[in-house]
């Protein structure tokens, strides 16, 4: 029986420094394998959590972008909408000045055609009195 196995028995090893250990060789390297793939896990959820922090900042400056771009357009909607009913209330003022003006011309031409038939009575009487 080898030295090794006599160690064994009492829950020490020898590892290939040849150093006593108390773990087994194959645990211990069993341990230091898993240490390292925690190592590797940590390093890639570190660099997951860089990568989702980066996109969410990308997503809440888009968003801010987008928060900017409905407040510009809303605006300029409102301000469009602004500028028909001024348009509207314009085109009322000048349609009610078209009819104020209309009124006007032909009242004026009621007028003129009442005058020239005065005109024309009077000369007729004016004819009348001359040849008499």
């Amino acid at each position: 029986m080898k030295m090794a196995d006599s160690l064994a028995k009492y829950g020490l090893f020898i590892d290939d420094l040849s150093k006593i250990r108390v773990l087994e060789p194959e645990v211990s390297n069993q341990t230091n394998k898993l240490k390292e793939e925690c190592h590797n896990f940590v390093s890639k959820i570190t660099e997951f959590q860089k990568s989702s922090d980066d996109f969410i900042k990308l997503m809440d400056d888009l968003a801010n972008e987008v928060e900017k771009e409905k407040m510009r357009t809303i605006g300029a909607r409102n301000l469009l909408r602004s500028v028909a009913k001024q348009r509207d209330a314009q085109r009322q003022q000048i349609q009610a000045l078209i009819f104020e003006k209309s009124t006007e011309l032909e009242r004026l031409r009621v007028q003129y055609d009442s005058l020239k038939k005065v005109e024309l009575e009077q000369l007729e009487t004016i004819e009348q009195l001359t040849t008499n």
